[in-house]
């Protein structure tokens, strides 16, 4: 139990606590795996970080205690991931029939993994532009590989042979398209954890929306993640690099 407490830190997600010398950080993170509501909290973290008395009293603690927080929160969040697997390689996936696909198949490949919508206004342009850098580097050791999830905005309905045909009929994709997955949450496909724990951010790195893109070099290194609202067209002069093109 704590004692003499006093709080140093009040915003909406996250308080800072103290206790003498020690200092107790509480943060409650929103949820964003959907488009629904925010009416749930991520169960609060406690995180004891002990300071020396002067800086425990001092008035900019709390500003030292947040980041301190943030920081040790964020290896929290990795962690477990990354001591699943180490390689992208490790994970075997689901083609849109069921199939197993092991993702050892794309060694040597620069991949683009996106999670892609079939509803979204980003549809259209990152389709588009997707298309064009495949068909412009994919003999030249460039994959595409596009994993359907329904959790922004319910933007890819239906099921995996309806999400195939539209993928292939009304956006032409010729790059793999995967079983729906879900990227955030309690059920995160696996191969996402992993993403997410490579290349995340503050809170683990949450995917925040359709089209976040994540870059693998040949080695099978997760080498950048790219938002949304990044185009596929734009990411062209960083696969060439990474393809070893002029």
């Amino acid at each position: 139990m704590l004692s003499s407490v006093s709080r140093l830190f009040l915003s909406r997600n996250l308080f800072v606590l103290r206790q003498s010398s020690s200092c107790v950080i509480i943060i409650r993170t929103i949820h964003l795996e959907s488009s629904s509501a925010p009416s749930n909290l991520v169960p609060s973290r406690l995180i004891r970080t002990t300071f020396s008395p002067s800086l425990a009293a001092s008035s900019v603690a709390p500003t030292r205690l947040v980041f301190s927080a943030l920081r040790s929160l964020h290896s929290m969040g990795s962690e477990p991931s990354k001591a699943a697997s180490n390689s992208i390689y490790d994970f075997t996936v689901k083609d849109a029939k069921g199939n197993d696909v092991n993702l050892s198949t794309y060694k040597g490949k620069v991949l683009m993994i996106v999670n892609v919508a079939s509803e979204c206004g980003l549809t259209n342009t990152n389709y588009t532009e997707m298309n064009q850098l495949y068909q412009k580097y994919k003999d030249k050791g460039f994959e595409i590989l596009a994993f359907p999830c329904n959790q922004f905005g319910s933007q890819e309905p239906g099921t995996n042979e309806e999400i195939m045909q539209r993928a292939c009929t009304r956006f032409k994709a010729e790059f793999p398209v995967f079983q729906k997955v879900d990227v955030n949450g309690a059920n995160t496909a696996p191969v996402y954890k992993f993403l997410k724990s490579s290349k995340g951010g503050l809170f683990g790195g949450s995917i925040k929306w359709n089209f976040t893109k994540f870059i693998v070099d040949k080695d099978g290194n997760i080498v950048e993640r790219y938002s949304p609202t990044t185009s596929p067209a734009s990411i062209e002069k960083d696969l060439k690099k990474l393809l070893g093109i002029a």
